[in-house]
């Protein structure tokens, strides 16, 4: 069934807003700003955002690095649908002439691949959100929501395997999955990226990480850097630590 009912959310203080489903598709939230922040400021060069959703990744960088391009990858015609409705927002009139958008299944090889636009060589930095709830988590009962979150055990492998194809050499991957996730990062990151900086990120200081933001520079032979954890809340309330705050609205970045 089609979604009929979106929401606009805005971002980065108001900086830009995204059109997405109220139901029944994937919503963009803490988890896209944070992976926008791996990207170094003054970033100028093209931007592949793989699994793209309605653009909330790639745009969070756009707001910060106005001379970037961005490429918006995804496969979901409800999340396509939802991300020309954001570059057709009119809060976001400076990023549509930088920004475009493809239907593409980022597991896809070869020919197959380069027509979705997924060209190699191409990109300076490529983004990643990919689903990464096992299949025997919970599932939501919306079908759309469901096929973005969850993993098949082949995801990274075959995200990471794109990545590095489509990115220049000496471009750059970032990443943010779950902590168990981290044997298939480092395997899938393996002969492809290196120079690896892994930061955890935690709830508060002294609970377990629930995310890992992986950076990786194509071709590089520089040895893994396990960075400071990121505490994303004080230790009463749901308010965001300083550096959490900044991180999200795109007043910082991570490195």
């Amino acid at each position: 069934m089609p979604v009929t009912e979106f929401t606009t959310d805005t971002f980065h203080r108001g900086k830009f807003t995204l059109v997405q489903p109220q139901k029944g598709g994937h919503r963009a939230g803490v988890d896209a700003m944070l992976l926008a922040a791996c990207v170094a400021d003054g970033f100028d060069g093209d931007l592949a955002d793989l699994g793209a959703g309605a653009g909330a990744a790639g745009l969070a960088v756009l707001s910060r690095c106005q001379q970037a391009r961005a490429s918006l990858f995804e496969m979901s015609d409800t999340m396509i649908d939802c991300a020309q409705r954001t570059l057709a927002h009119s809060d976001n009139e400076n990023f549509a002439a930088h920004t475009k958008i493809f239907k593409a299944d980022i597991t896809a090889s070869g020919e197959i691949r380069s027509r979705c636009g997924l060209v190699q060589n191409s990109f300076d930095w490529v983004i990643a959100n990919p689903p990464f709830n096992e299949s025997d988590d919970r599932r939501s009962p919306h079908s759309e929501r469901s096929f973005a979150h969850v993993m098949d055990g082949k995801t990274i492998e075959l995200w990471s395997r794109t990545a590095a194809s489509i990115a220049k050499p000496s471009g750059y991957f970032s990443i943010i999955v779950r902590p168990q996730s981290i044997g298939e990062i480092l395997a899938g990151f393996m002969g492809r990226f290196g120079a690896l900086r892994i930061t955890p990120v935690h709830p508060r200081m002294h609970e377990d990480a629930i995310r890992i933001l992986v950076t990786g520079k194509k071709g590089s032979k520089k040895k893994l850097e396990m960075t400071a954890p990121l505490i994303l809340h004080n230790e009463e309330g749901r308010d965001f630590t300083p550096r959490a705050d900044a991180l999200i609205n795109g007043e910082k970045t991570l490195f």
